[in-house]
């Protein structure tokens, strides 16, 4: 059950990445932490690397953010009776769903409409400036990824035991793409520019997305998923 929970949890952070409120603005992400402006990037006249290198250091500074949220989970919840964690999935499977239906605009949540914002001043070191910056945006977060990150969030206190590597996987998903932007930013803001008219289809993939986690969650059947993907493993090896 690890493995399909691992993997969620990295779509999940896919999705983040493609949220309206974080895909529109990678381009001046990646302005801010490496100093270029827009026309540079546009031109080309810009030092790959050096945007690279801030990347990876945002991207670490929001890895530590959740990687520490995912221990504080398995401190916390980790010691809960079993009988008590059966409850607490289907609680966790309740809430994911509501967080489902609030993307697809059929619910609202008032409390995840506000914004939270961490400023973060330059330090002089561009690369502790990224990882500030990183660890900032995991820190306060717009709605459109606090919802999606809260069930991740969700999803890791119903499977305490797996809190650390759910929240880790969720850094990847997230943190791939931002390093791929990095690499390619000419190429990523060219993307970026062209999405716009894919964004109308987010909140429907993503609501989609959580309402049918959250009902594996609360049913307990997510392990079965699991346990269907291993003959399809089997197969595809033989």
């Amino acid at each position: 059950m690890a493995e399909i929970t691992i993997f969620v949890a990295f779509i999940a952070g896919i999705l983040s990445f493609l949220s309206p409120c974080i895909l529109p603005l990678v381009p001046a992400f990646i302005a801010y932490i490496s100093g270029v402006s827009a026309d540079q990037i546009k031109s080309g006249a810009y030092n790959r690397s050096e945007i690279f290198t801030n990347s990876i250091f945002f991207v670490l500074g929001f890895s530590v953010i959740f990687s520490i949220l995912g221990v504080i989970v398995n401190t916390i919840f980790s010691g809960i009776a079993y009988d008590f964690r059966i409850w607490l999935g289907r609680i966790g499977g309740t809430v994911i769903i509501l967080f489902g239906l609030y993307i697809l605009g059929v619910l609202k949540l008032p409390f995840l409409d506000r914004e939270r914002k961490f400023s973060v001043k330059k330090t002089g070191y561009r690369h502790l400036t990224s990882f500030l910056f990183g660890a900032a945006f995991a820190a306060g977060w717009t709605p459109c990824i606090g919802v999606i990150l809260g069930a991740v969030l969700t999803l890791a206190i119903t499977q305490p035991v797996n809190s650390f590597y759910l929240l880790a996987a969720y850094s990847l998903g997230l943190g791939m793409p931002f390093l791929l932007a990095g690499l390619f930013t000419a190429q990523a803001a060219e993307f970026i520019n062209r999405s716009g008219r894919f964004m109308k289809y987010f909140n429907l993939v993503a609501g989609i997305f959580l309402v049918v986690i959250g009902v594996l969650v609360f049913t307990g059947n997510l392990a079965q998923v699991a346990n269907l993907a291993l003959p399809a493993e089997t197969l595809a090896r033989g």
